[in-house]
C-alpha cells in the first residue's frame, strides 16, 4: 500500500497475505491474484508507468532484481540479531561506493530496502549507526525522498559529533 501510493496509484486494492511466511497477495480485479512481493512491486510500478524505476539497462535491471530478491530472502527472511548484522554489513559493503542500491539511479530496490530497513534502523543506537555509515547515509537520504516516508517515523541520525572534553 504504501508503494501504491508512491506511485500515486488510485488506492482501492486489495492486500493480503498467505501462508506461515506471510507472503504478500495483491487480489486484482481480472483474475488470480498476485502473489509474492516482487511480483506485486513490479505490477505496480508498470501499472504507474514507471518502468525506470525498475532499471533503464539490462545491467540495472538485474542489480535491482538482485537487490528485491535479497530484500525477500535475507531481510524478510531473517529474524535473529545476527541475522541483522548480517545484513547491515553487507549494505554497508554495497554502498561504500555508491548513492543507491543499483548505483546511480534511484530504483524500487531503494524503496522496498527502506520499507524492509525501517523497523531495524528506528531501533539501532547512535554507535550503531555509525558502524554502518554507508547504511546509515544511504537510509537518510532515501527517507527525505519526495513521498517516500509517508506515515512511518522519521529516523534521526546525529550529523556531527560533540566533544564533551574540551581542551
Amino acid at each position: 500500500e504504501l508503494l501504491e501510493r508512491l506511485l500515486g496509484l488510485p488506492g482501492g486494492n486489495k492486500y493480503g497475505v498467505q501462508g506461515e511466511r506471510k507472503v504478500p497477495v495483491l487480489q486484482t480485479n481480472n483474475g488470480p491474484g498476485l502473489t509474492g512481493l516482487m511480483t506485486i512491486a513490479a505490477h505496480l510500478v508498470r501499472q504507474a508507468r514507471k518502468d525506470q524505476l525498475l532499471g533503464s539497462t539490462a545491467e540495472e535491471k538485474a542489480v535491482v532484481q538482485q537487490w528485491l530478491e535479497y530484500r525477500v530472502t535475507r531481510v524478510n527472511g531473517g529474524c535473529s540479531k545476527e541475522d541483522t548484522r548480517t545484513v547491515l554489513k553487507d549494505l554497508n559493503m554495497h554502498l561504500e561506493d555508491k548513492v543507491y542500491l543499483a548505483g546511480n539511479i534511484f530504483t524500487l530496490a531503494d524503496i522496498l530496502m527502506y520499507y524492509g530497513l525501517h523497523h531495524i534502523m528506528v531501533d539501532l543506537t547512535v554507535q550503531e549507526k555509525e558502524k554502518y555509515l554507508n547504511v546509515s547515509r544511504w537510509f537518510n537520504h532515501i527517507q527525505h525522498y519526495p513521498g517516500v516516508r509517508q506515515h512511518l517515523s522519521d529516523v534521526v541520525f546525529i550529523k556531527n559529533r560533540l566533544y564533551t572534553n574540551a581542551h
